[in-house]
């Protein structure tokens, strides 16, 4: 993937535990002892892979108001009919599925909004190459809700990926200069790495 290249190894490690196998094997959303499309439907499918710190997409669908609706009402089928297929799903609330997957097409990115992570964080999310994914993003949303209201929670996101990357930038740019000032020396390479794959600052 072109957000991998040239990165530490440490850094990708969590992308090719799954994406070694998500994009050739139906059972990894499927499940290979239950292949049911009912099964695929729920949310906690996607949680298999899409967790933990290198990205917290669970956490982040979890604690918001869809996901709390979807804890809540999951199990009911009148709010959530996983017979159902895609296509035709009238749920209370959106699951992964619901608008990543919309209709049941299996291309998840083909629905999704501008890179944030994996070096991506300062990309310029309102850039002429990112205004088709960007309405079909909001295309979705306006399933349930209004254009206007997709349109400036889009906006909100951009503008704390934007805060985000500068503040991310900013720190590896003060581990740097302690670096060339010879007040920051690397962990010894005998001791465990931080989670990313680098050594940590002492």
């Amino acid at each position: 993937c072109a957000w991998s290249i040239e990165r530490p190894p440490g850094d990708t490690a969590g992308c090719t535990f799954c994406h070694t196998s998500s994009e050739e094997r139906c059972s990894t959303c499927h499940q290979r002892h239950q292949f049911d499309p009912a099964v695929a439907g729920h949310s906690e499918q996607c949680k298999a892979c899409h967790w933990g710190k290198d990205h917290r997409d669970w956490e982040a669908y979890d604690i918001s108001i869809h996901g709390v609706v979807y804890q809540v009402n999951k199990w009911n089928p009148t709010e959530f009919d996983f017979s159902k297929k895609l296509s035709d799903a009238d749920y209370v609330g959106p699951t992964y599925q619901y608008c990543h997957m919309r209709g049941g097409h299996h291309n998840v990115q083909r629905l999704s909004t501008v890179y944030t992570s994996m070096g991506m964080s300062n990309a310029d999310r309102g850039a002429p190459l990112w205004k088709e994914k960007r309405d079909t993003w909001v295309s979705v949303c306006d399933d349930c809700h209004s254009p206007r209201f997709a349109r400036e929670n889009l906006q909100a996101m951009d503008e704390a990926c934007k805060d985000a990357g500068l503040k991310y930038t900013g720190t590896f740019k003060v581990a740097e200069n302690l670096m060339l000032d010879g007040m920051g020396e690397p962990m010894p390479k005998d001791l465990a790495p931080d989670w990313s794959g680098q050594h940590i600052w002492s």
